[in-house]
């Protein structure tokens, strides 16, 4: 897992372990999303995307519980469930008949839930769960890793990009530094243009956007 090249390599990676680390027939990685419903940038088997849309919709279920309480949610059973009666028919259609949803936490939060799957009843006793916490903490550390990664790599590649883009102008207009980076972040925000959109702009047609 601390191997795997970015956050998508990662999490696939849980959720390939999983499946060998613990008796289950699927694994899904849930991942949270600035501003929005939940990612699931990993799965087993569309089953598990299936299970997830459905909670994502209703915006119930032990997923949504996991996300919430930071807790683990297990499910012993989808024929006797009657916290999510809805959720645990759609689920049992699909031949899931328990479940366990376990955070992925770290020191600065959580990150998602590692959700596992098995077509049997009572699947995931004491020891299921303790091999569940014991993959969850690191792939939340893996996954947390490999996001700081990716920020970083935008970020520097952002900066690579407003460089550019300043000396073009630099050299078109025989600007200062300075100068040239006040005229980019002008049109960002004439435009209501990220500023290392603006720079890419320049960059591929030579031209600032319209403001």
């Amino acid at each position: 897992m601390h191997d795997a090249g970015g956050v998508d390599e990662t999490v696939q990676a849980v959720v390939e372990f999983a499946l060998q680390a613990v008796d289950c027939q699927y694994a899904g990685v849930a991942l949270y999303a600035k501003g929005g419903n939940p990612e699931v940038p990993a799965a087993t088997d569309p089953t598990v995307a299936e299970i997830y849309r459905f909670q994502m919709d209703g915006e119930i279920g032990p997923l949504v519980e996991c996300m919430r309480s930071q807790r683990t949610v297990v499910v012993p059973d989808t024929t006797s469930e009657v916290r999510w009666p809805d959720w645990a028919k759609k689920v049992l259609k699909l031949g899931v008949r328990s479940v366990l949803d376990v955070p992925l936490r770290t020191a600065a939060g959580t990150v998602g839930v590692l959700g596992l799957y098995s077509v049997e009843p009572d699947a995931f006793g004491p020891d299921a769960e303790a091999v569940a916490h014991i993959l969850a903490r690191h792939a939340s550390v893996a996954v947390a890793t490999a996001r700081r990664e990716e920020n970083l790599n935008l970020a520097v590649d952002a900066r690579k990009l407003v460089g550019q883009a300043m000396g073009i102008l630099m050299e078109r207009y025989g600007l200062d530094d300075d100068r040239a980076f006040q005229v980019l972040r002008r049109y960002s925000q004439q435009t209501n243009t990220k500023l290392h959109d603006v720079a890419r702009q320049l960059i591929d047609t030579r031209s600032l956007p319209r403001s």
